[in-house]
């Protein structure tokens, strides 16, 4: 009898565990416009429909963004290659945060919280809201980090152009608010906010 219990325990422990991850499918690193299209169709956009990015898009989105393109190097470069960005990503069932390493979302916290994403209207009708955080014992410096943010976010308005989705980069919103949504050390701090959706 206690072995089926321990049985039972582990599979619900098992699927309880899997509930908490999202592996996405591996990128696709060979699609997309050529460079000097997307560059040409790049721009900021403030009006997203509500569909969800499929699978695969927020996979690729997510590794063109900041994810491994070689053994121990990104897709963006960091000063002195430390590496202190990372992503979370704020969708309809919760917020996730991005291990690039394992090209995985975990969950930090369950739930539609896109309304927190910023102070804009728009950020809590479209599908994808991404959080760029910088660990500070990490960084090489903060003048740094936020240079390197800037990498990130080109890559995300360049992915989105290639791929006819509608993105913002923005500075507006409640940095206390999201530092506790997402559950951060202090070390960590949200330097910028990027919106994400198809076109309205």
């Amino acid at each position: 009898m206690k072995t089926k219990v321990l049985f039972i325990f582990l599979i619900c422990l098992g699927y309880s565990m899997n509930a908490q991850e999202i592996k996405l499918p591996a990128p696709d690193r060979s699609g997309g416009q050529p460079l000097m299209k997307s560059l040409n169709e790049r721009k900021s956009a403030r009006s997203f429909s509500e569909k969800d990015l499929s699978d695969q898009q927020l996979s690729d989105l997510l590794w063109a963004a900041n994810g491994f393109n070689r053994e121990d190097k990104r897709t963006a470069p960091t000063a002195r290659n430390c590496q202190e960005l990372e992503l979370y990503v704020i969708l309809k069932k919760g917020i996730y945060f991005y291990n690039a390493k394992e090209h995985k979302l975990t969950l930090v916290k369950d739930g539609d919280h896109r309304k927190s994403a910023g102070i804009q209207d728009y950020v809590a009708d479209a599908p994808l809201n991404i959080l760029i955080v910088s660990d500070s014992e990490k960084a090489a410096s903060s003048q740094y980090s936020y240079t390197n943010c800037g990498y990130i976010s080109q890559n995300i308005y360049l992915y989105c152009a290639s791929e006819g989705l509608a993105t913002v980069a923005r500075g507006a919103f409640n940095k206390e608010e999201l530092h506790s949504l997402l559950q951060l050390p202090k070390s960590h701090e949200v330097l910028l906010a990027q919106t994400v959706g198809f076109p309205k």
